[in-house]
């Protein structure tokens, strides 16, 4: 089993809900899912602003100490 993101909100409650102070993601679309190598939605800071952004949606290799909960592979090093 693994974990499954979706993101069903729109754009605006988003940038509402974490203050965002500049939206440079352009339009974004319902998510049902978001997986691996997706890009996706992202709030950070910025210059002292809150940017909505998109980034690559995936997770960090084992040699930098991530965690990967949704694997397809047991034998995969995650």
């Amino acid at each position: 089993m693994g974990t499954l993101h979706s993101i069903t909100t729109n754009q605006d409650a988003i940038k509402t809900l974490f203050r965002v102070t500049r939206d440079a993601a352009g339009n974004l679309r319902n998510m049902p899912a978001v997986f691996p190598d997706c890009k996706a939605p992202v709030v950070r800071a910025a210059g002292g602003e809150r940017e909505l952004i998109k980034m690559l949606w995936d997770a960090s290799p084992p040699r930098h100490g991530g965690t990967k909960t949704n694997i397809r592979d047991p034998t995969s090093p995650h």
